[in-house]
């Protein structure tokens, strides 16, 4: 790995040593520069877990990918810069069906820090722009939204709410048992040819902005999210690849095909 081709990539300047300062500047860098987007598989790209592999993509190629992706490499550049860093494993709550994915079905990333567990997520559309206290039953506040653990078991639940006090919507679950990159090989497979996952159903790309915004490109619109505020634009199929390359940064290669598609739930909830 390239450190500082990398920290060019996201548009990080400052320090680099272990710090909470330093691990909140990365993430939030991260997710303003790096968008979550499925655009790979509808391009006919076969998407591997490979770091290397990885790298090119996203540094290099100034590319996007999904949550394997994005948090596999994020990982990698924390544990190189030499924090105590670790992948889980999770299920996401698909905001279409209302139905969990499959067991592995997301990666997210552990950080021990003085004394703290932090969770870090850039793999994640509705995400937190700054690392989450691993902490039971607090309303943790930030501009994309307020944020809260719950625990049953050993099963951790994030839900993300939009106003103080109102019952939050969950997003995902997840454990604390360390995984592997290649853990998650079968799953990222299952993402790129389910019909009940949507990275299959729907070409998509997303990217955080200042202040809890985010603009989505999915189908044949582009989609501007600010607080309560929404806004679509309806494209034609040949603006699909000026508006990737304008407001993303991509620039796609091969041949791609727009799709938005109805996801199916799953036969059964695992």
């Amino acid at each position: 790995m390239d450190t500082g081709h990398y920290l060019q990539r996201i548009g990080y300047r400052g320090p680099t040593q272990p710090s909470l300062e330093t691990l909140c500047h990365l993430h939030r860098c991260h997710l303003l520069s790096v968008p979550f987007e499925s655009l790979g598989i509808h391009c006919k790209e076969l998407i591997v877990l490979d770091l290397p592999l990885l790298y090119d993509k996203i540094i290099r190629r100034h590319r996007g990918g999904f949550c394997f992706e994005l948090n596999g490499l994020f990982l990698w550049l924390l544990q190189v810069l030499g924090f105590d860093a670790k992948a889980v494993a999770g299920r996401v709550r698909n905001r279409f069906t209302g139905r969990y994915g499959p067991p592995l079905d997301h990666m997210v990333i552990l950080v021990q820090l003085d004394g703290q567990r932090l969770l870090c997520d850039v793999g994640f559309g509705e995400g937190f722009m700054e690392p989450l206290e691993l902490k039971l039953a607090t309303e943790q506040v930030q501009e994309g939204g307020i944020f809260w653990l719950d625990l049953t078991g050993e099963i951790w639940v994030l839900e993300r709410r939009e106003i103080s006090g109102r019952e939050g919507r969950p997003l995902y679950q997840f454990t604390l048992e360390e995984k592997k990159l290649d853990d998650f090989t079968s799953v990222c497979l299952y993402h790129q040819t389910s019909p009940s996952s949507i990275f299959t159903c729907k070409s998509f790309c997303s990217l955080h902005k200042e202040n809890g915004g985010r603009l989505t490109y999915m189908g044949w619109r582009l989609i501007s999210t600010m607080g309560e505020k929404r806004t679509e634009t309806a494209l034609q199929t040949s603006e699909i690849p000026a508006v990737l390359h304008e407001k993303f940064g991509i620039k796609l290669g091969g041949d791609f095909e727009p799709k938005d598609e109805e996801i199916l739930p799953p036969l059964e909830e695992e």
